[in-house]
């Protein structure tokens, strides 16, 4: 069994606020993959007193204990669980009501010698390798196909001059769209404080015998393939097989440095926190 994982921050003055990990139980009948993107607030604007990073170490490990504890628990029940736990561990201290509080995309694969299960919750992204090469995403879309209206607002957005006063003054309108539609019918889904949203995940299930290799990445890594178009996935994951997660991370970082304002390849950041883990099984 070859596991790699590699997890770098946006900005080095910065805490990273994603999350990886691996767990192997001692029976050696499987493992748990738990990959999580912390969810940045605007600055004093969330109604916690705690970090970004607190709240997704005390989940990523909450994931990574239950799903590795309670195997018969499905992985619905596992991020469930998981949330209330966390939520029930700063809930004395912070309003948990807030649309922004401390909040996270999921990745969670859980294996043994039968079956293989996966849940992605929000942007970050699954890929899953067959024995014969075959590479296939397992993507939760929401949060790329917002209504049309919110859609065209962005559109209008990026059109402004960069720097202008109506450019910025048109993308806090359209941030405002984006925050309504957040863990709300018709938008998307975080892992936050309800969990009622583990329902909202996108599962699925597959025979060991159908998986060679499984990979997550952070939306600061798949911009590799979303937002640079450097290649589809198959591809993305050729690069993962071949060089390793922290290659993978450093050609987005070279890329970032090539259009650091982001006028060729709009983000939201010029350069974001990004996790990448590699399982072959």
């Amino acid at each position: 069994m070859r596991i790699e994982l590699a997890t770098e921050p946006g900005d080095p003055a910065r805490p990273n606020e994603d999350y990886v990990s691996v767990a192997l139980p001692a029976s050696g009948q499987g493992g748990v993959l738990v990959l999580l993107d912390g969810v940045t607030p605007p600055a004093g604007d969330d109604g916690c007193v705690h970090s970004v990073p607190w709240f997704t170490a005390r989940l990523g490990g909450a994931l990574g204990e239950l799903s590795v504890s309670r195997r018969d628990m499905p992985l619905t029940d596992v991020l469930s669980t998981a949330i209330s736990r966390t939520a029930d561990a700063h809930r004395d201290t912070c309003d948990l009501s807030h649309q922004r509080t401390p909040q996270a995309t999921a990745v969670v694969v859980r294996w043994d010698t039968d079956r293989v299960e996966h849940l992605v919750l929000s942007d970050s992204a699954l890929l899953i390798e067959a024995p014969d090469g075959t590479v296939s995403a397992v993507l939760d879309r929401r949060l790329d196909e917002l209504p049309s209206e919110v859609r065209a607002f962005r559109d209008r957005v990026r059109a402004l001059p960069r720097g202008s006063a109506e450019r910025a003054a048109l993308g806090r309108e359209y941030g405002a769209a984006v925050e309504a539609l957040r863990n709300a019918e018709g938008g998307f889904y975080t892992a936050a404080a309800d969990p009622s949203v583990a329902e909202r995940a996108v599962t699925g299930e597959l025979r060991r015998s159908e998986v060679r290799s499984l990979a997550a990445l952070t939306d600061g890594v798949t911009r590799w393939v979303e937002t640079f178009r450097e290649g589809d996935w198959p591809e993305c994951f050729a690069v993962l097989r071949k060089e390793g997660p922290q290659a993978l991370i450093d050609r987005v970082r070279t890329l970032e440095r090539t259009d650091p304002e982001g006028a060729t390849f709009p983000r939201g950041k010029p350069h974001d926190d990004a996790a990448a883990a590699l399982v072959e099984l």
